[in-house]
């Protein structure tokens, strides 16, 4: 019973550990061009990036899988990633499926997720901050990456939605306890030349991260 509670402690704490020590970051000047955000879930984080021409256009591809990415009233992107089992059927606490939650913690194949968003001036539980336009452009081939694709190069939609308006795509790389959705961020974001923790598996370690080693 004791390492059963130690255990999760345990994780917990290396990850506040990992998101104190500096991980490796691109060389990018850092800037003000590009304002975007991370989104807090329920437990993990979303990139939220701000809707422009470019990206509507980068990402026109969704909208055949449902997301309506050149509507007006669109001006967020989300961008999230994790465990095929878990992340499609997951959409709150309350949603967990025993299943699901021992295949995502015993290792999964990835997934992608887009939504949209309108305004979200209200919305409580998103971290803003700015990038360059270099780093911007490095996040934005950094998420083309992670894409998996099919022989004419178009990313592959999964069946998978929570609402009308988003959709989930076949990613590269495996979730597991090693590297879940919160240390892909921390990952994404030191592609793109941003300070930030070398391991964080948890929302409280990428909270951590962020304002430790960017203010």
């Amino acid at each position: 019973m004791t390492a059963i509670i130690a255990l999760p402690l345990l994780y917990f704490a290396a990850g506040i550990a990992g998101a104190v020590i500096p991980g490796k970051h691109a060389d990018l000047a850092p800037g003000t061009d590009v304002l975007i955000g991370l989104a807090r879930a329920p437990i993990h984080y979303d990139f939220l990036l701000p809707m422009s021409p470019e990206l509507r256009s980068r990402y026109g591809f969704a909208e055949a899988a449902g997301v309506p990415v050149h509507a007006p009233q669109a001006e967020w992107l989300l961008v999230g990633w994790g465990s095929e089992a878990f992340y499609t059927s997951a959409g709150s606490y309350s949603d967990m499926k025993p299943a699901a939650v021992w295949t995502a913690i015993t290792g999964d194949k990835a997934v992608l997720h887009l939504d949209v968003a309108g305004d979200v001036s209200g919305v409580a539980g998103i971290s803003y901050f700015t990038l360059s336009e270099a780093q911007y452009q490095a996040l934005l081939r950094s998420l083309d990456g992670d894409f998996q694709r099919d022989q004419t190069g178009a990313p592959l939609p999964l069946a998978a939605h929570f609402n009308d308006h988003d959709a989930f795509f076949a990613a590269k790389g495996d979730f597991s306890l090693l590297y879940p959705c919160n240390a892909w961020v921390g990952e994404t974001l030191r592609a793109a030349g941003v300070p930030f923790g070398i391991w964080t598996p948890t929302p409280q370690a990428v909270e951590l991260a962020l304002g430790w080693h960017n203010g």
